[in-house]
């Protein structure tokens, strides 16, 4: 009985302190910076953009077809925002057993593809993922530079049409990042993250 106590003692306490490690930001939380592998061999962390005001940080992945449905719209943002201060940096964080297409190098041959004009990271151990508290692809956490602390001012979707970017009534991202850049409060914080789920490591 004291060894089954025991044992059970010891998988809470795992548990306790798995959790514990794991942030999962809510907005106007800090964010921490990281260091991920690009697909052009480099790491890349936020800390290298030190003329930024912020950052669209996107967990998007090859082959969902949601992910795929905004690709477009990711470069468009990058083009739009990357000048203004906030880059995306878009990060993949699948587990490649599960979905060998969403290896580093079927992410490289993706990035040539579409001619990704952003960072696009590899999350190898996928604890970037996890203490975000991204659930889906594409996800989205807009960052805002205070006093250069990373604040989580907006997450969930690209905008309100997983579909078609005609049928978009409601753009939030662009939305929270003009915003920011206006110095005004985003309009609204957070919505709902469409997409496939994470494939997290057994």
């Amino acid at each position: 009985m004291k060894k089954v106590t025991s044992i059970r003692l010891a998988l809470l306490l795992i548990a306790i302190f798995s959790s514990a490690s794991l942030i999962a930001y809510q907005v106007n939380d800090e964010a921490r910076d990281f260091k991920l592998k690009n697909i052009d061999g480099k790491f890349v962390s936020l800390a290298d953009y030190d003329k930024a005001k912020g950052f669209i940080v996107i967990f998007t992945c090859n082959h969902c077809p949601f992910s795929v449905a905004y690709e477009d719209r990711i470069i468009k943002l990058q083009d739009k925002y990357a000048s203004k201060g906030f880059p995306v940096i878009a990060i993949n964080p699948n587990d490649v057993k599960k979905v060998p297409g969403d290896s580093f190098e079927n992410m490289v041959l993706r990035a040539k593809e579409k001619k990704f004009n952003f960072p696009y990271l590899r999350d190898e151990s996928q604890e970037i993922a996890k203490s975000f508290g991204a659930t889906r692809t594409p996800h989205v956490f807009v960052l805002n530079k205070q006093n250069e602390k990373l604040i989580v001012r907006y997450i969930g979707a690209i905008d309100n049409n997983t579909e078609e970017e005609e049928n978009v009534s409601i753009r939030y991202v662009e939305d929270a990042v003009d915003a920011l850049l206006e110095n005004k409060t985003v309009p609204l914080s957070q919505t709902k993250a469409i997409g496939c789920t994470i494939k997290w490591a057994e």
